[in-house]
């Protein structure tokens, strides 16, 4: 029992994330948002709340002063969201497929592709992840906040650019919605360093990282109910195409950000590097859909715009976690030896580290 005990701990992310999908496909009512138990408030909303409030507890302000002044890496991670992953991936993409592999997918889907390319980084799962693997938490959050702010303006503009079609978007509300969900959480937990609460979370960082783990789980599970209950709108040959296409597409970025962004001419450090993983490689499904659905409302095509932001979301939650354990290990050996990082997801883990 004691080795089962160690095991389950060290490995809680990869167990925790097979339970919740197998959950959610047996029980997938109870997930669903709309259902009986509420998620898209306990976890979206208030679980989401709580991971920002913890971030702001945890960070010291000259932290955050910090990750905001690094302008070149905040510039290299948003040019990757707003410039690399539009032009140089969703759009020779969907003229690959249009030109070589015309009946692998529809036109609407291979346009919703291109939209998925357009997005912003995700908020709470790039905190997320990055806080897990012991990246730089506040250069992940920072440009969380730059990207999704800069995103009501920049994703309809290139959505506008690839498209064509006049848009009106409700910039007000988005601007007070993002404020809300992130800025005043972290500003809350800034506060609250101010008192005892700071200590308490010092005593107790352990479960507070686990609780952490919990919610991420739980926007799993929550993600995956929707999708077993509402279903996808298309085809079930072309939901095979994406769910072979879109992980192969999100493992690249990953490999792609990691090998520039770990370049020793920029002179990032690891912790840094692990937050630009997931800043840089992620697409929002928060923001995403809200947007989407906006832009397009009304459109015969929308259920095709935003499925491969349906699959995108849980793969990233999935392969990031499997990560989780690598990256922890790799930013652990900055203090062991001298390593290359260049070399971070060739060398195996290190079995000594927790996850």
């Amino acid at each position: 029992m004691d080795r089962f005990r160690a095991f389950a701990s060290k490995n809680f992310f990869l167990l925790g994330m097979f339970v919740a999908v197998g959950f959610a496909r047996v029980f997938p009512a109870l997930g669903n948002n709309g259902g009986v138990l509420r998620p898209e408030l306990i976890i979206g909303k208030y679980g989401v709340t709580f991971i920002f409030l913890l971030s702001g507890l945890s960070l010291e302000l000259s932290q955050l002063k910090q990750a905001f002044a690094n302008i070149k890496l905040n510039s290299l991670i948003q040019l990757s969201t707003f410039a690399a992953w539009p032009f140089l991936i969703g759009l020779p993409l969907k003229q690959a497929f249009a030109r070589l592999l015309p009946h692998a997918l529809p036109p609407a889907l291979l346009d919703g592709i291109l939209i998925l390319t357009c997005l912003p980084t995700t908020v709470n799962m790039c905190v997320i992840l990055t806080a897990a693997s012991g990246g730089n938490v506040a250069s992940a959050l920072c440009n969380a906040v730059i990207s999704n702010m800069a995103g009501i303006l920049l994703t309809p503009a290139l959505l506008f650019r690839f498209f064509g079609s006049s848009i009106q978007l409700p910039f007000l509300a988005m601007v007070v919605k993002h404020c809300n969900k992130v800025l005043l959480p972290v500003a809350v937990g800034q506060a609250l360093r101010a008192t005892n609460m700071k200590s308490f979370y010092k005593k107790h960082s352990k479960m507070f990282k686990r609780s952490q783990e919990i919610v991420l789980l739980s926007i799993l599970w929550n993600a995956f109910c929707t999708a077993f209950t509402n279903g996808l709108g298309i085809e079930a040959r072309h939901g095979l195409v994406l769910l072979a296409l879109l992980p192969t597409l999100h493992l690249t970025s990953l490999a792609v950000v990691f090998r520039v962004f770990s370049l020793p001419s920029w002179g990032f450090s690891k912790e840094e590097v692990v937050a630009a993983l997931f800043a840089a490689s992620h697409k929002t499904l928060a923001f995403g859909l809200p947007l989407v659905n906006t832009i397009f409302e009304g459109n015969v095509n929308l259920a095709a715009y935003c499925a491969p932001i349906m699959f995108i979301h849980p793969l990233q939650l999935i392969i990031g976690s499997i990560l989780v354990p690598r990256l922890e290990s790799y930013v652990g050996n900055d203090h062991a030896a001298p390593t290359s990082k260049s070399r971070v997801l060739s060398e195996p883990p290190n079995p000594t580290v927790q996850n």
